[in-house]
């Protein structure tokens, strides 16, 4: 979808308002297709006294693997989004101004897929309190207790022979 901004930005005080839908179901992230629903986009482009300003606000629902318990879930995202907009640069330097292309035009589909993109968390959890897998056996410590035997110190053993038997002496 592009957006023509040559007669907003020579109305000040104007206002061009956007949705749309961005289909991202066939990208890879940490080897999974976490997209099972389209980002759903809502936005406007102000004209506030020749500046032209966007904001957006960017949703989906996310199906991702917990990174401790290896197990499904699904997790809503929303992104908050703001940034100028400029014809050209007359400093040459961008920060966080997004060049329109020659025309007066804004690409938006491509830079609302890079702003949810660059908004993607690096580390999934199911829940903040979530156990994770037993690095021994391999236990979800959410659902199951560990199934490992506890290995005895050799420096310890001795002493925990004495326990053993002092414990069945009793």
């Amino acid at each position: 979808m592009k957006l023509d901004l040559k007669p907003l930005a020579q109305q000040p005080g104007g206002v061009l308002p956007f949705a749309l839908q961005a289909d991202l179901s066939g990208v890879e992230w940490n080897g999974a297709r976490p997209f099972v629903q389209p980002v759903h986009v809502e936005g406007q482009v102000r004209n506030r006294a020749g500046a032209l300003e966007l904001t957006a606000r960017l949703n989906t629902v996310l199906s991702l693997t917990c990174d401790r318990c290896a197990g499904s879930f699904q997790r809503e995202k929303t992104v908050e989004y703001g940034t100028l907009l400029a014809f050209e640069l007359a400093n040459g330097e961008s920060g966080d101004i997004v060049l329109l292309n020659r025309d007066g035009e804004l690409e938006l589909d491509e830079l609302m897929r890079e702003v949810f993109l660059l908004e993607m968390d690096t580390k999934n959890l199911c829940s903040e309190d979530c156990k994770g897998l037993c690095p021994g056996c391999g236990a979800d410590l959410n659902v199951e207790p560990c199934r490992c035997q506890r290995e005895t110190d050799p420096r310890w053993a001795k002493l925990a022979q004495l326990l053993e038997q002092e414990e069945t002496d009793q």
